[in-house]
């Protein structure tokens, strides 16, 4: 179990390492103070294309659900964080953001109907602490519209975030098909906006194009398809908590190629964004078997207090209640010890001795048996015996005597 969630968050961490990557491909690639256009061809193509490839389309209620969950995580919330990016610093906008996990916490308890625990209260304040020693600097400051805009873009995400945990996905649709929904949804929601807040670039060049390829197949297709999965088998707050990575990946992405400065805090940041993420692996897979033990054996397993296997729940030569079915699963019948069977005389329901011959005997005397043990059979068989001699079958053949 352990082995399995921590596969599962090692492939999920993937998203937001893929996400901390984007300040440095739009800086590099894409056309300069086109964050929208930028958002647009993240989400819309990517989308059309794994639409197109599952040929198949939201029903019934699922309509308004992808419209919902594509607002959520991927159009509003696009927008809000580009909105908080232009009246914040970057350090500012990214510490805003990463109360995320906390908004994940208190949703999940009101919707999922989840516990919470003090571990994951201290693994949100860690990493939230952790962000904040990456991304601030000097320069940082407050801005009323920045900081409503930077929760708002919390709250979106992580609203998507539970309400695809609460949902699930459709029967029979694909976890590509699910992303390419609500990537399509997103991005037509961000289309308009983009083409009359920002328009089109006079130039586009083949740098460009290198760089929306990128986002748009790798930011988005790639990244939202195990986003995706990893919100289906994972616990709501331990994805927003590998959120947490996605500074972290910014940080050292900008340190390798950008000659960034490395300080100290930073690096002490760093360590304590890793102790939070890891903090929510080992809790949930410790969570997970502790639900597992709890759940006992499986329906129809035998207990140990259960009756062993080829036993009837009597004592040898005593009478079998109607209906028990015997080891071989064929009733015997009641005779007195190496007595032969009487023909044709039926036996009592289920009564049996162990060393009487079987229903199925020939009707004709047997020789009698070697010499057993002498000892008197006991009272029960007797009774069986007696039982038997009232059977309907007998008390015809008396009268016919």
């Amino acid at each position: 179990m352990k082995q399995r969630v921590g596969l599962d968050s090692a492939l999920t961490v993937l998203a937001p390492v893929v996400w901390g990557s984007t300040y440095l491909v739009t800086t590099q690639l894409l056309p300069p103070d086109r964050p929208l256009l930028a958002a647009a061809v993240r989400a819309l193509p990517g989308g059309l294309i794994l639409t197109l490839a599952g040929r198949q389309l939201p029903q019934g209620h699922w309509w308004w659900r992808i419209l919902v969950l594509g607002a959520l995580n991927i159009g509003v919330f696009f927008y809000l964080l580009f909105v908080a990016a232009y009246h914040l610093p970057g350090g500012v906008a990214a510490l805003v953001g990463s109360v995320q996990p906390v908004f994940v916490l208190l949703l999940s308890a009101l919707l999922l109907r989840t516990a919470i625990r003090g571990w994951q209260v201290w693994a949100c304040v860690l990493g939230t602490a952790g962000v904040g020693m990456l991304v601030l600097g000097p320069e940082a400051g407050l801005d009323t519209i920045g900081v409503v805009a930077g929760l708002g873009g919390a709250v979106c995400m992580a609203s998507g975030i539970v309400l695809t945990k609460h949902w699930g996905r459709p029967p029979g649709v694909g976890l590509l098909t699910f992303t390419g929904w609500q990537l399509a949804a997103g991005g037509l929601l961000i289309a308009p906006v983009t083409l009359l807040g920002e328009g089109l670039p006079d130039r586009v060049t083949w740098t460009n194009l290198a760089g929306f390829a990128y986002l748009s197949l790798v930011g988005a297709l790639l990244a939202y398809a195990v986003w995706f999965r990893g919100i289906e088998r994972l616990p709501a707050l331990t994805v927003s908590l590998l959120g947490f990575a996605s500074p972290l990946a910014a940080t050292i992405l900008g340190f390798l190629f950008l000659r960034e400065g490395l300080t100290l805090i930073q690096g002490a940041g760093a360590v304590a964004v890793v102790t939070a993420v890891l903090l929510a692996q080992r809790s949930t897979a410790r969570e997970a078997r502790v639900a597992r033990g709890a759940a006992g054996p499986s329906p129809g397993s035998t207990g140990a207090a259960g009756p062993s296997p080829g036993t009837t729940g009597v004592r040898p030569g005593g009478p079998v209640a109607a209906g028990a079915a015997t080891t071989a699963g064929a009733a015997t019948a009641a005779a007195p010890p190496g007595g032969p069977a009487t023909a044709g005389t039926p036996t009592a329901a289920g009564a049996a001795r162990p060393d009487g011959p079987t229903a199925t005997a020939p009707t004709h005397p047997l020789p009698p048996p070697e010499a057993g043990p002498a000892h008197p059979a006991p009272p029960t068989t007797e009774a069986g015996t007696r039982q038997a001699a009232h059977s309907p079958r007998q008390t015809t053949e008396g009268e016919q005597s």
